[in-house]
């Protein structure tokens, strides 16, 4: 099998989800890789201390282990991958077993950083999306999935995430074949995007 990866990156909330959710009504038989199921265990972390561990940078990531799965599929082999609990801060007990599939998409905040996993990436994406958009969609999204206040998302905003983003994130933007303004609802973008999917797929 001809495996090809494309790699979704940008900053936390930028709609690298909503990218994802196109490719994917694209083309239904491609498989999701999340960068987030990699993070590295924090079991200690709750609401009330949530700075004490910096997950904004990229040694919060397991990238051996994601450069490895990677590999496997890109290669045509399963994978076993695992699972992360964002409540509980820490990776759970199980893997799933993931088989590979023609189109693999990669997303994740800081899969740039490492160059082995930029350099099995075919298509390389940077989504690009102002900071106050980026902050409202994050906040919404760890009061209603992951246990989160008010007020711990907006210390870790402040504390972590920003300054992670400018440190991390942003730079990786050279590294990118296609910036993406206002992610998936960038029409022009996603002509380019599909174009590719087909090819490879088709």
């Amino acid at each position: 099998m001809d495996v090809k990866l494309i790699g979704i990156t940008g900053g936390s909330g930028s709609g690298k989800s909503t990218v994802v959710r196109r490719i994917k009504d694209e083309e239904p038989e491609s498989l999701l890789v999340s960068q987030d199921n990699y993070y590295k265990s924090a079991p200690f972390i709750s609401n009330d201390n949530i700075t004490a561990y910096n997950f904004d940078r990229p040694d919060a990531f397991d990238m051996d282990l994601l450069l490895d799965n990677l590999s496997e599929l890109k290669n045509g082999r399963a994978c076993m991958m695992p699972q992360y609990d964002f409540v509980h801060h820490r990776r759970c007990d199980e893997f799933v077993r993931v088989e590979p599939k023609k189109l693999i998409i990669i997303d994740g905040i800081m899969i740039f950083q490492d160059h082995r996993i930029r350099d099995i990436l075919d298509l390389k994406l940077y989504v690009d999306t102002p900071a106050d958009i980026r902050f409202i969609r994050r906040l919404q999204r760890d009061i209603s999935e992951r246990g989160r206040t008010v007020e711990s998302v907006i210390e870790q905003y402040t504390n972590v995430v920003r300054p992670g983003h400018y440190s991390f994130i942003e730079p990786m933007k050279e590294y990118a074949d296609l910036i993406i303004p206002e992610g998936g609802y960038n029409e022009g973008a996603m002509k380019v995007l599909f174009s590719f999917v087909h090819s490879i797929c088709h």
